[in-house]
């Protein structure tokens, strides 16, 4: 095989390990040296059938809410994503007397199908080089001039494209750190409706214990439907008169299963990676981003899962903000882990010196990259870099309402009455009271200011502890149960008239101004630096393009549509083989010990439906059992969740829901040795819809073969 050095790493060391498979590309623009190793891997569509035809894979393929991946499994818009991924739609249509997060939810017909306030999907209509147009307009421009500048561009050519499609929308993105510019087209479906979704036990089966884990049998799937306009079959907001939409095509969905070696490939919308960053910014990324945030993430998920272990209301309230946070919460610490077990630190420091050889010989930027100052302006900023981390992580999560007013009406947003009389204007807050649970939010928030206070310095701390210390004696609970008692920003579904005196001394805005004026000081104590620090990143970036420009690169993720391929199989793990699939028994062998840990409970029917010998047309044709989960050495990150994945054919045969342990550096290191992908087999999901919920109508609309 043709080994293809990938510009992340580049060492010399790693030469050898950084293959073709390698990477997120983009689609329009695929180069011809990953499309042939595609086929040698067992790829059998041709090239323009990714793309460009009108029947292309990509166009199943689907952003799902700005925050996750989907597709499309049906003529009548039936969407596929993880069940992590609709969580939060699953969690606003729970209620203790109906508890669909619980216990699950089938609608059994079109109209029982339930719609979902802010849920959209997109799909990618486009995408291409805009580079040449833009690059002469932002010389001379710092990195935020540059952004400005852009959105300014993206706004004007959405304002041309909506005259000639009103259902269009565009993205101006930079990829390659600044040094190129794609626009891309999308059109956004606003009417996503809740279909299907199994139980918690089954859809978030392991919990924590076994996130980021394997051997997994996490059965992370839920279906939603894309509805629209009547008429016209385009997108329109909800209206109970929307019909099914009607995909030109949709994603076809296989039984036949896999084998190690089988060509894989998953489409997607990966959202962060920072593969060209530099050893200042990797050790930066480990000490001030990824240990604070752990250690705050910490305090506060102590607190959430207390509660929720003690009320199911609460549970319902806060399952998705626990979620939420122990995913990158326990992502950081892997990192940290990962990026010590390799010395990837020093690695790149070798890298680094092979680019300063090769920039002393060719002269390129010379005068312009500078790794010495490069190195002096992180050192600079590590410091800030923690702190508004644990500001960021502390006060600016929204974990508890009181906080999340508090910036609302910092920022002007919920404001009512007459433009033209000021005076008579006004915030309302929705009452949202079965979102959120006094106890649990004063407790948080009494935790998270105490820890904040023991971590920062005392110039970046907000005003608010002085009235702590000399109102309430110290008493951090006893001052945010009087927010939470006696603040406007409390009162929902009343106005609150900002033009009062009386609203300038209230204790909860006086929180909020306070929080708001020290985040303020932090942003401009380390915009400079940021300005600095990201044009050397973009000129690194540029000499790494430069020096291998005989060999395909891919971008970084920023959330657009990529493709990744790569095979099906194991890897070594602790020495041994990992296996490259779990399967029904393994399943039922952990919920037997749910008495030990709670995240292995699952009902009694599902106990039944597991331990079953004959699983029918999900029967794996090679293994003779049913497999629910299997490892692929794709290359993903946050915000593929529910991505696809395809065979050689095109073919559905699973979702990817997770990266293995070994992975969690990838966002900034991609080891095609260890980082597998874990993703549900489409046949363990199927047969949830079948046996456990008979929905037969779902199954022979998506006419699985």
């Amino acid at each position: 095989m043709k080994r293809i050095l990938v510009s992340l790493v580049c060492l010399v060391s790693l030469v050898n390990l950084a293959k073709a498979d390698e990477g997120m590309w983009t689609l329009y623009n695929l180069p011809t040296a990953v499309y042939d190793q595609m086929k040698q891997y067992g790829f059998q569509l041709p090239m323009e059938q990714l793309y460009q035809s009108d029947n292309a894979v990509k166009n199943a393929v689907i952003n799902f809410g700005g925050y996750c991946s989907g597709v499309v499994v049906s003529p009548d818009g039936l969407v596929f994503t993880n069940h992590h991924c609709g969580f939060d739609a699953i969690r606003t249509h729970s209620t203790v007397e109906h508890d669909y997060m619980l216990n699950g939810f089938i609608a059994n017909s079109f109209e029982e199908e339930l719609p979902n306030e802010d849920l959209f999907v997109s799909f990618m209509i486009e995408q291409k080089d805009v580079t040449d147009d833009i690059m002469p307009l932002l010389k001379g421009m710092n990195a935020d001039e540059r952004a400005a500048c852009v959105d300014s561009i993206e706004n004007a050519w959405l304002k041309d494209i909506h005259q000639k499609d009103s259902t269009l929308r565009i993205e101006v993105k930079p990829f390659y750190e600044g040094n190129k510019y794609y626009c891309t087209t999308y059109r956004d479906f606003n009417d996503v409706r809740l279909v299907f979704t199994v139980p918690k036990s089954m859809g978030k089966f392991g919990g924590e214990t076994d996130n980021w884990m394997w051997p997994r049998q996490t059965c992370d799937f839920s279906v939603f439907r894309i509805y629209a306009d009547p008429k016209t079959n385009g997108p329109a907001e909800y209206s109970k008169d929307n019909v099914p939409y009607h995909p030109a095509s949709w994603a076809p969905v296989s039984l036949q299963g896999y084998k190690p070696g089988d060509f894989a490939m998953i489409m997607g919308y990966p959202g962060s990676t920072s593969r060209y960053l530099s050893s200042y910014g990797i050790q930066e990324r480990r000490d001030a981003i990824n240990a604070p945030r752990v250690q705050v993430r910490e305090v506060k998920q102590e607190v959430m899962l207390r509660h929720m272990r003690a009320s199911e209301a609460v549970r319902i309230m806060y399952e998705s903000k626990y979620a939420h946070s122990s995913n990158y919460w326990k992502n950081s610490i892997g990192m940290n882990k990962c990026i010590d077990s390799i010395g990837l630190i020093a690695q790149k420091q070798q890298f680094e010196a092979k680019i300063r050889q090769w920039q002393d010989t060719t002269g390129y930027l010379k005068g312009e990259l500078d790794f010495d100052k490069l190195a002096q302006l992180y050192q600079q900023r590590m410091k800030l870099t923690r702190q508004r981390v644990i500001f960021r992580e502390t006060f600016f999560t929204f974990d508890d309402e009181l906080t999340k007013r508090a910036w609302r009406s910092n920022w002007g947003i919920h404001v009512h009455g007459p433009k033209d009389k000021p005076k008579k204007q006004y915030y309302l807050f929705d009452d949202n009271s079965k979102e959120w649970d006094e106890a649990t939010d004063c407790e948080l928030l009494a935790a998270l200011m105490r820890n904040y206070r023991q971590q920062v310095d005392s110039n970046y701390l907000p005003d608010f502890y002085q009235t702590v210390d000399q109102q309430f004696h110290g008493d951090y609970a006893a001052y945010v149960n009087t927010l939470y008692q006696k603040s406007v920003l409390m009162k929902s579904g009343k106005p609150v008239y900002f033009n009062k005196k009386s609203y300038d001394k209230d204790l909860g805005v006086r929180y909020g101004n306070s929080i708001s004026e020290i985040l303020a000081q932090i942003n401009a104590d380390v915009k400079q630096l940021n300005l600095d620090i990201a044009e050397q990143e973009k000129l690194l970036c540029a000499a790494v393009l430069r020096m291998e420009q005989d060999q395909p690169n891919y971008s970084d993720a920023n959330f657009t549509m990529r493709m990744t391929y790569g095979q099906v199989g194991e890897y070594l793990l602790g020495g041994k083989p990992s296996g490259y699939y779990t399967t029904a028994r393994s399943l039922w062998e952990k919920m037997q010990l749910a008495d030990q840990n709670f995240e292995y409970f699952a009902e009694p029917v599902m106990h039944e439906l597991l331990s079953v010998k004959d699983f029918g047309p999900y029967t794996d044709p090679l293994t003779g059992t049913m497999q629910l989960c299997f490892l692929s050495n794709n290359d993903i990150t946050g915000g593929n969740s529910g991505s696809p994945i395809f065979n050689g054919k095109g073919e559905l045969i699973g979702l990817a829901f997770d990266g293995n342990w070994d992975s969690l550096a990838s966002d900034i290191f991609f080891d095609r040795d260890l980082a597998r992908t874990i993703n549900v087999d489409i046949r363990f999901v199927l047969f949830m819809m079948d046996r456990w919920g008979h929905a037969d109508r779902l199954l022979k609309e998506i006419n699985a073969r």
